[in-house]
């Protein structure tokens, strides 16, 4: 016994140090095991006691590198040396962090988006929840353009997504109420050639002027030019009428709130549709009305036997 506390405490030759490290290496562990127990006791959440155990263990294993550290002093007499690998792994290793920085302050004097503001970026849709010097989150919306997204609409899905700031850098970000709050929504509908296209167009005329929000829109544009030097947008409500080798398309074209796309083209598409049933106006399609007419020699056979 006195033998080997007499290794421990030797610290000037190799074996010493070996049995020294080994010392140190089990006493961690039981420190570790001792501390995490203690540290949980009488913590009832199953996620608090999980993440505070993890970081008993990671101050372990900290403090167990450093005493390691200190007993076989491996750059003894070369602190620059030292400083400059540690200055350069920390570089390439943060990289990542520190890009992400670089992106929140961009966000934040760059006026790219804040809290509440709707956008699109690294394909996620929706809310911004929380923007942190690190990530933003964002309170995912569906696409009716994507199709993993099981929500066929502007409306949330529930998850929160989180992406790194750096992302600003790299990919273009969409935002779609910063400046205006309002979006231009279309409705298309293909109408058969031999039915009333002109009374369809006035009803989708008329529809689109009573769903429209034109009014907040012209002053929301107003606004917005006086401080940037944009072009004079048509906000007015207009149908266009395009012609194809199957039938006539008509295309609503008007203005709607970023957060009430979707009812509000449901509610015009809902009125559109009773409006063409009552004028016995249907809408077209790819599918075909075949008739089959049987041969005359069956007819004639059938005739025959008839007869008979």
């Amino acid at each position: 016994m006195e033998r080997f506390l007499e290794a421990v405490w030797d610290t000037s030759s190799v074996g010493g140090r070996l049995v020294t490290s080994l010392v140190l290496i089990v006493l961690a562990l039981v420190i570790a095991v001792l501390a995490g127990r203690l540290a949980t006791r009488r913590v009832e959440d199953t996620t608090n006691r999980y993440y505070l155990r993890k970081a008993v263990h990671y101050l372990t294993v900290v403090a167990l590198l450093f005493a390691l550290a200190l007993l076989w002093r491996p750059f003894a007499g070369r602190v620059g040396v030292v400083f400059g690998l540690l200055a350069a792994g920390l570089a390439l290793a943060m990289q990542e962090v520190i890009g992400a920085f670089a992106g929140w302050i961009s966000i934040l004097t760059g006026r790219q988006y804040r809290v509440g503001d709707r956008i699109q970026m690294c394909g996620v849709r929706g809310d911004v929840l929380d923007i942190t010097p690190l990530r933003t989150r964002i309170l995912e919306s569906g696409s009716s353009s994507d199709p993993e997204s099981w929500i066929r609409g502007r409306q949330y899905t529930g998850r929160v997504v989180s992406l790194s700031n750096r992302l600003v850098f790299t990919t273009p970000v969409y935002n779609s109420s910063t400046v205006l709050d309002h979006l231009w929504e279309e409705l298309a509908l293909p109408v058969p050639y031999e039915a009333d296209w002109h009374l369809a167009e006035r009803i989708l005329c008329e529809e689109a002027q009573n769903i429209s929000s034109t009014v907040e829109a012209r002053r929301a544009i107003e606004q917005m030019r006086h401080r940037y030097p944009v072009a004079e947008a048509e906000v007015d409500p207009r149908v266009f009428v395009r012609a194809t080798s199957n039938w006539v398309e008509l295309s609503a074209r008007f203005v709607v709130p970023v957060r009430a796309a979707r009812q509000v083209k449901d509610q015009v598409t809902r009125r559109v549709l009773d409006r063409f049933a009552e004028s016995g106006i249907r809408v077209a399609s790819i599918t075909q009305d075949i008739t089959i007419h049987p041969p005359q020699a069956s007819q004639t056979l059938t005739v025959q036997a008839d007869n008979r």
